[in-house]
């Protein structure tokens, strides 16, 4: 298993302004490529406190490639129901080459109710228009003088320029939590998958490793899980510096989906999300560090919650750690990063690879 840092800003200008954030955000990431972790990860929202900060990954993944050597830069995820292809395809590949074929594309649905209303577009629309912005996107990558009539886009022999630096393309994945046709959709393309640990995600990916074996792909397909994370010396000091990140992570989050959950907005593309909103609007804290769901605590004891979650999940690919998750400070988030890396990382490492650098 192979572990990164992800950011998903949980913030707005009374907690902090951007420039600050940013500044921290890359700063842990530089360390954090020299501590071991192999990816730098961040999102795509607008407008309000859940994921604001970031309206354009690309843009941070720009800088970041600039810190760093090796890290790979992980969009989770781009969202093509707010994009026009042309435009994305032509800055994916612009990143491509910025950090000399270092970047793998997450896709996503969106699903906050908020962003369609001030887009200006139905969230009934959002799978037709998801499909037909991956499909144009992935064509125009591989393929020069592309043409695509669709739905809501349409070009005729467009060569999107500049051409990737990774042939055919970037690696790409399907971000998906809760419904089974995203799972099956991104294993029969071959795509990898980026997921979290809430909800009835066990049968979820269980099905994903099923459809992609039955597709005739290589391997057992690739997963991304997202976590919390935070680790300290005292299990006691670990649990009281994450707990009001972490429920001011879900208070933005309930915010910015508070029209699922008060029924004010229905989508035949989002079944049941007004019951799985709810749901995690109820996320706890301690439960989840019991499930293994949330990795805070000791080392010792983080790498029980690691074991735990696999126990419970089968092996996966890659863990995308939050670090500085809500308002988590600079200093104390960097501590975390610094424990994990030289006392819980190694042990999960395969047997060839070295032990991360300890930094004091």
């Amino acid at each position: 298993m192979q572990f990164g840092v992800q950011f998903f800003p949980a913030l707005s200008p009374r907690e902090r302004d951007a420039a600050g954030y940013f500044t921290d955000c890359l700063a842990i990431a530089e360390e954090a490529e020299t501590l071991g972790f192999t990816h730098g990860r961040t999102v795509e929202h607008y407008f309000e406190a859940y994921g604001g900060y970031s309206p354009n990954p690309i843009v941070f993944l720009s800088a970041l490639s600039q810190r760093t050597k090796t890290m790979r830069l992980v969009t989770g995820a781009v969202l093509p129901v707010f994009n026009n292809p042309l435009k994305l395809a032509g800055e994916i590949a612009m990143l491509d080459a910025i950090s000399g074929g270092r970047v793998e594309v997450g896709f996503a649905r969106a699903f906050l109710p908020h962003e369609f209303r001030r887009f200006g577009i139905s969230p009934d629309e959002s799978r037709a228009r998801f499909h037909e912005g991956l499909d144009q996107v992935d064509l125009l990558l591989t393929q020069q003088g592309a043409s695509h009539q669709g739905q809501f886009h349409s070009f005729e022999n467009v060569t999107s320029l500049p051409r990737p630096t990774q042939t055919p393309r970037p690696k790409f994945y399907i971000a998906a939590t809760q419904t089974m046709e995203s799972f099956e959709f991104a294993a029969s393309r071959g795509y990898s998958l980026m997921t979290i640990p809430i909800g009835p995600i066990k049968p979820l990916v269980a099905r994903y490793r099923e459809v992609w074996r039955e597709s005739g792909h290589p391997g057992d397909g690739e997963v991304m899980i997202a976590f919390h994370m935070f680790c300290d010396e005292s299990g006691k000091r670990a649990r009281e510096v994450a707990r009001d990140p972490y429920y001011q992570y879900f208070r933005v989050m309930n915010e910015s989906t508070r029209d699922w959950a008060d029924g004010t907005v229905r989508s035949k593309d989002y079944k049941d999300y007004d019951k799985s909103m709810g749901k995690m609007s109820e996320s706890n804290f301690e439960d989840q560090i019991e499930k293994g769901s949330v990795w805070v605590g000791t080392p010792d004891e983080i790498r029980d919650n690691i074991a735990r979650f696999i126990d419970f999940m089968g092996p996966f690919e890659h863990a995308s750690l939050q670090i500085n998750f809500g308002h988590m400070g600079y200093a104390d988030a960097r501590r975390s990063m610094q424990l994990f890396a030289s006392e819980v990382l190694p042990e999960f490492l395969p047997a060839h690879a070295a032990p991360a650098r300890k930094v004091g």
